[in-house]
């Protein structure tokens, strides 16, 4: 595959080059020790954030936002080469790395903004409550609605550098939401639908269900679950997530693709994938497959459940 992505081989150098770039050199140092050592998964546990907040006398919202141009080195950005890096804090404590992503030679609809890359991150990652996000620019009118459905968008915290921090209502006055639509199913509020597959003895397909079994769709019921099994043989999962406002809606390939790209793997590295999707109006399918050929010259395996 051409690499049209990135200008160096793997996400390990544009961590390093980011980390070189920040002021507070011994921060930078420490965090990518930190994130060499988990082999650049770009997620901080608590444990991890309390030490640095310790270590370098910051609150956690200030360390978030110091880290962003660490989290935009994930960002894959071919088209605008314009680069923004997210932090999302979960309840947990944990920091969720996003950036925003672009693809060559498909649709601009394809792209996922930083923002929805850091919740999408935290939620792949189990994270069930998000309250702040941290972002380098200020959220598009896209990602303000998407973050709206989030089960925490009524006290979610928006941090920006050298700006008052936010909530999210004040980003999105007069919102339109879930709750107009009598719909109390939320982003990231943990969930189980109960689909199954008879004898797939085969984990990539198996991984796929988890993927669809939380997915987000209570407004067409087009559940959607995808499972992405590198060439050494780890496992990346995506859940589709849907919105109130329909267009700021996150297919679940995508979201596969950024956990991937989050945990320190490439484009390249992908053999194998799979979508598996609940019958309904509306369909993943083909653009799923076309932008799985645009990335890897992959075929993508198909999966219906009635």
């Amino acid at each position: 595959m051409p690499n049209h992505y990135r200008s160096n081989s793997h996400i390990s150098a544009q961590v390093r080059s980011a980390c070189a770039k920040l002021t507070n050199q011994d921060l930078a140092q420490t965090v990518l020790t930190i994130l060499t050592e988990q082999r650049f998964v770009g997620r901080l546990p608590h444990f991890t954030v309390q030490h640095l907040c310790h270590k370098f006398d910051l609150t956690a919202r200030e360390l978030s936002i110091a880290l962003l141009p660490i989290a935009a080195a994930y960002s894959l950005a071919p088209i605008s080469h314009f680069y923004v890096g997210a932090v999302a804090i979960g309840s947990s404590g944990n920091f969720y790395f996003g950036a925003n992503m672009e693809f060559i030679d498909t649709g601009m609809q394809q792209t996922v903004h930083a923002e929805q890359s850091a919740i999408a991150h935290a939620w792949m990652q189990g994270e069930t409550a998000l309250e702040e996000i941290s972002v380098n620019y200020a959220p598009c009118g896209h990602c303000r609605q998407f973050m709206n459905e989030l089960n925490t968008a009524e006290g979610l915290i928006i941090n920006l550098p050298q700006h008052e921090n936010q909530r999210l209502s004040e980003y999105l006055p007069n919102s339109f939401g879930p709750k107009d639509l009598n719909i109390n199913e939320l982003l990231l509020t943990p969930r189980h639908h109960g689909f199954s597959l008879l004898n797939t003895e085969d984990l990539l397909i198996d991984t796929a269900l988890e993927g669809i079994n939380i997915s987000h769709a209570p407004y067409s019921g087009a559940y959607a679950g995808v499972a992405l099994e590198t060439e050494d043989n780890f496992y990346f999962i995506g859940s589709y997530a849907e919105n109130a406002a329909f267009n700021p809606s996150l297919p679940a390939l995508q979201v596969a693709i950024n956990h991937l790209i989050l945990s320190g793997f490439e484009l390249q590295n992908i053999k194998r994938a799979v979508l598996i999707e609940k019958k309904a109006e509306i369909s993943q399918k083909v653009m799923a497959k076309q932008l799985l050929a645009t990335l890897c010259k992959l075929p993508l395996q198909y999966l219906s459940i009635d």
